[in-house]
């Protein structure tokens, strides 16, 4: 049974993290959210590393939150909440902090919390038949864990935008809003990733590791402590609400939420 991450290691001192969950479209869970923060730890401990990719297999780079984690949080206590939310705080403070440069490698769906990864990774590479969507919203939920990620990304005016919307954007759109740095024919996406590493690799690995420090000690809109338990807060209160539950309810069973109007 294969993992549903994977880390290698090459000789150059490339660490490439793998989503290998393609039948749920890479959708994450709490097992395979502990699971990728113990991979990004291991790379980030590993001296030889010097740069990081994160990829996926399949048709989707990842679909965000996996229903059946959803549904059980949803019967889940505050508490409970509160601690699940912040293991996946935990993930995205560990990749957005990461020391070397990261690389995200996008193709397909990219839906909810899949954004928040890919607002966390340095450089980002989107096939052209990538889609992103913040959907949180569609479900009575909100991207809360991933909102200070995904904002210093696409900044404030895009975020109130797609945040309260949930529109679906094309790879294009999301380049245009500095979500992803590049987008290329599918065809293309290992070549140019590949050409992205090279580039990397050619830089001095402290110097790299110093510059993206300056990056992030000059972002101002930093992530703290306080703004996480704020976050955690939030979503662990919007599973728990009457809205959210009937949100899940309906998507689970392809119904329209009661907030819509019946004609």
């Amino acid at each position: 049974m294969s993992q549903a991450a994977d880390l290698v290691i090459d000789a150059r001192g490339v660490a490439t993290i793998t989503l290998n969950r393609p039948e749920v479209h890479n959708a994450f869970d709490d097992l395979l959210i502990a699971h990728l923060i113990n991979l990004i730890a291991q790379a980030r401990d590993n001296p030889q590393v010097k740069a990081l990719v994160l990829a996926s297999t399949g048709k989707s780079f990842s679909a965000g939150a996996d229903l059946g984690w959803m549904r059980r949080m949803a019967d889940a206590s505050r508490e409970d909440n509160i601690k699940d939310a912040h293991q996946l705080s935990a993930l995205m403070e560990g990749l957005n902090n990461f020391p070397c440069p990261t690389v995200a490698k996008i193709q397909g769906t990219v839906m909810g919390g899949g954004v928040g990864l890919v607002a966390c990774c340095d450089i980002a590479i989107a096939s052209d038949n990538a889609f992103f969507a913040l959907s949180e919203v569609k479900l009575g939920l909100a991207p809360a864990v991933i909102s200070p990620y995904v904002i210093a990304k696409i900044g404030v005016s895009q975020a109130r935008r797609y945040f309260v919307s949930a529109e679906r954007f094309s790879a294009i759109r999301a380049a245009a809003i500095d979500l992803v740095h590049e987008v290329v024919l599918a065809t293309e996406l290992d070549a140019k990733t590949e050409q992205i590493i090279a580039t990397l690799l050619a830089n001095g690995p402290q110097a790299m590791r110093r510059a993206k420090e300056l990056a992030q000690e000059e972002n101002p809109l930093p992530c703290t402590p306080a703004l996480r338990d704020y976050t955690t807060g939030v979503i662990a209160d919007l599973r728990a609400s009457e809205e959210g539950k009937e949100g899940l309810r309906a998507f689970l069973e392809k119904t329209q939420p009661g907030w819509i109007a019946k004609h």
